[in-house]
């Protein structure tokens, strides 16, 4: 695991010059790898190039030194991340001939690239982000991985095409501060995070997932391409018992694939469904004790250690248990935050953090639940495409704002329960009647109602989601299936995985998601959707799989969310710096909210009036950010 630098200058800097913008974008993320750097830099007539990475060894560990070359060095990759699939790719092109110098999966890729091009990107089982200069065309290649997991940003700015594996890496090294862009604004305010393609930054992207980047040197130009098309998916007509047989082979070979390391390993176990799964098949693919961790909360409301004790007992793990209170939690809220280098609203990166803090001081890689939900229907939002169908079937349009106004009056929490009060006002503000609910369901933090009142209209966007209905091939969403894309479009790659990814990698360890296998994908999206959720038995079909192997009734036991209190944290800890985010002549400065409409969703909050959890924690993190990262970047 590392994370990788780069750019291309046709300010023609010479090779020092060169060297020294490389170590100083590595030096910005160092804690992606702690372990070595590594640089190549040369300069044409026209343009230099520079490639850099950091590397925190997990495979091959004497000789997996980057940049690697090809033998008569005309190409050159640095990599950030691991290729699952390396070892049956290498043997397939030892048998045509091709010889390797390293037992590492970085010169796996270069190989497979050097004989069969881009093309070979398809064949790739993993979650990476490289760049490859290739001197014999003339071009870069830079590829992200099929989810997502691996972060790639990239722009074109001061006459150079910058790439980075963190934002951090490209902001700080430009001569100016970019503008906000009001895509990424708008997008943060509804989802409470910013998908791909776009970033808080104007002219700045992420790369999409399961793309690469094809940068021509002679027209200084580029373009995006697809790496695997990816068809609409067609129901077969599988049995149950072959479908479930097929399940858990599937996972099975998925968790031995990404328990290949030269370091210690361990799992995540919370004692949820897709954790202990994965937990399981790690302890019968091993001959060893599996290392288990969890986190527990000393208040009782938070702490689900019981479950997580269960299957440590059971498949017989070295479990480790971290207790820890809320202190713990917001000790570290301002460096988790900055860190992500854009808003990003998830009160669940904190956790996430501190349970990778403590497992890192064990071993460096960690396999997780993660995917299990999107992958095999999970989300009790997925409950609402049928509650909507049958609210919308029944209930004319004319009685729905009859009963919204008046539950709008009488569902108000006046503090962070997210009880039945929440769940009921959060579904009937989504209950939509021209297929939009799903868009709104998954606007953690504003619908596009209550984003228009909190925005000044210059900076609002009513119809965000239009490129995504575009790349999904669907204007109305409203089965379990097109629920699964979205949040594999969306969810997963901006929300899910730059949560674990930044939180992760702070500590310098290493998170890997067996569900996210692509395999698993494709075959679930084969399935017919009752095999994902039975009525309203979700992820049914992988707890069948693996129904014989657990206690009775276990895998049906409810499992809460990996959240903090931070409603109330707004209202007591956080309470003068959340103030201070709603003085007059700051917001005026700024020009992006409607000054009064800000304030009295923080002061009723704040007086507990009505509880706005979501929405005001959105707020903090988004003014925070523009504090500690975009007032501190360069003018």
């Amino acid at each position: 695991m590392c994370g990788i630098n780069g750019f291309i200058d046709f300010n023609c800097s010479n090779t020092d010059t060169v060297t020294s913008d490389l170590n100083f974008m590595n030096e910005l993320i160092i804690h992606r790898g702690p372990d070595e750097d590594g640089i190549f830099a040369e300069q044409s007539k026209s343009y230099s190039i520079g490639m850099g990475m950091r590397r925190l060894s997990i495979i091959d560990l004497s000789s997996g030194q980057q940049p690697i070359y090809s033998d008569n060095k005309q190409i050159v990759i640095v990599f950030n991340g691991e290729i699952y699939n390396y070892r049956l790719l290498k043997s397939k092109l030892e048998s045509e001939g091709v010889k390797f110098n390293t037992s590492s999966d970085t010169e796996v890729i270069l190989k497979a690239y050097e004989k069969y091009g881009t093309e070979s990107f398809k064949w790739l089982d993993g979650m990476y982000g490289f760049s490859i200069y290739d001197k014999n065309l003339n071009k870069i290649f830079i590829a992200r991985d099929y989810f997502g997991e691996k972060p790639l940003y990239y722009a074109t700015i001061d006459n150079k095409f910058i790439w980075a594996s963190e934002l951090k890496s490209i902001i700080k090294s430009i001569k100016s501060k970019p503008k906000i862009s009001k895509k990424g604004l708008n997008l943060y305010f509804r989802l409470t995070y910013i998908p791909a393609p776009h970033t808080i930054y104007e002219n700045i992207h992420k790369l999409q997932a399961n793309h690469f980047i094809s940068y021509d040197l002679e027209v200084q130009s580029f373009h995006v391409e697809q790496i695997n098309y990816e068809p609409k998916p067609q129901v077969s007509n599988i049995s149950f018992k072959d479908a479930k047989d097929r399940t858990r082979e599937l996972v099975y070979h998925s968790v031995d694939s990404r328990s290949i390391a030269d370091v210690g390993l361990g799992t995540f176990l919370s004692g949820g469904v897709d954790s202990s799964i994965i937990s399981l098949c790690l302890s019968q693919a091993t001959k060893k004790k599996i290392d288990t961790f969890s986190i527990g909360f000393k208040k009782a409301s938070y702490d689900e250690t019981d479950k997580s004790r269960v299957v440590a007992k059971m498949i017989d793990s070295n479990h480790h248990e971290f207790i820890i209170d809320e202190d713990d939690l917001k000790n570290n809220i301002h460096e988790i935050l900055i860190n992500f280098d854009e808003p990003f609203s998830d009160s669940a990166s904190l956790p996430t953090h501190l349970l990778s803090e403590k497992t890192r001081e064990h071993v460096t890689v960690a396999l997780t639940g993660d995917g299990g939900d999107e992958v095999f229907g999970g989300y009790n939002k997925y409950y609402v495409g049928k509650m909507n169908r049958k609210y919308t079937s029944v209930i004319p349009k004319r009685l729905h704002n009859i009963i919204l106004n008046i539950c709008n009056k009488i569902l108000v929490d006046k503090d962070d329960k997210r009880g039945k009060k929440f769940q009921i006002n959060k579904l009937l503000n989504a209950i939509n009647y021209e297929g939009e609910f799903y868009w709104d369901i998954i606007s953690l933090a504003n619908t596009s109602k209550q984003l228009s009142e909190l925005m000044l209209p210059e900076y609002f966007e009513s119809d965000l989601f239009r490129e995504y209905k575009e790349v999904l091939n669907n204007e109305k969403i409203d089965s379990l299936t097109d629920f699964r894309l979205v949040d594999k479009v969306l969810s997963l790659e901006g929300g899910m995985l730059a949560k674990v990814d930044r939180t992760s990698m702070l500590t310098s360890l290493e998170c890997r998601a067996p569900f996210l296998n692509r395999e698993i994908w494709e075959f679930t999206n084969t399935l017919p959707e009752n095999y994902l959720m039975n009525g309203w038995n979700k992820k049914y079909i992988l707890k069948e799989a693996f129904r014989d192997q657990f206690p009775k009734d276990f895998l049906e036991k409810s499992k809460s969310g990996f959240g903090s209190p931070t409603g109330d944290w707004l209202r007591q800890s956080l309470r003068s710096e959340l103030e201070a985010y709603i003085d007059q002549k700051m917001l005026q400065e700024q020009g992006i909210f409607q000054i009064d409409a800000v304030t009295k969703i923080v002061k009723d909050h704040l007086s507990s009036k009505k509880d706005s959890t979501f929405r005001v924690w959105s707020y903090y993190c988004f003014q925070k950010w523009y504090k500690f990262n975009y007032l501190n970047s360069k003018e």
